[in-house]
């Protein structure tokens, strides 16, 4: 088998959207891109067996150790901290709408949505 470089992205999406995490991870997959899909890695907080601070934590290390980030869906306060820690590291940020039950696609920052009570924090995208 042949290797090739791939860029390592990391996928930030809400708890929300635990249900869509492997149509998430193949998206990346399909775009020639790894995941390092945090629910696909330490499931929602490992059934809350772990310390969330730990898995805030190593998330915050993945982001670190990524290529790009890539926002899928409305930005949850715990994605804006990502998306935040993504722009301090100087990574490339992307946003996606998830339409459906299946469909991805790319969308303007202006078009992003925040979950409910998040909006005032726009600024930070």
């Amino acid at each position: 088998m042949e290797f090739s470089e791939m860029k390592l992205v990391y996928p930030a999406h809400s708890k929300y959207y635990f249900f869509f995490r492997q149509h998430i991870s193949k998206y990346v997959l399909d775009n020639n891109c790894v995941p390092l899909n945090p629910f696909m890695i330490f499931e929602y907080f490992m059934l809350d067996t772990v310390d969330r601070d730990v898995v805030r934590n190593a998330n915050n290390n993945l982001v670190k150790k990524s290529d790009e980030l890539w926002v899928f869906g409305p930005v949850a306060d715990g994605v804006l901290a990502e998306i935040v820690l993504a722009k301090e590291e100087m990574k490339p940020v992307r946003y996606f709408s998830i339409i459906g039950s299946k469909d991805i696609a790319e969308i303007a920052k202006e078009d992003v949505e925040f979950e409910e009570g998040s909006e005032e924090y726009r600024i930070k995208l």
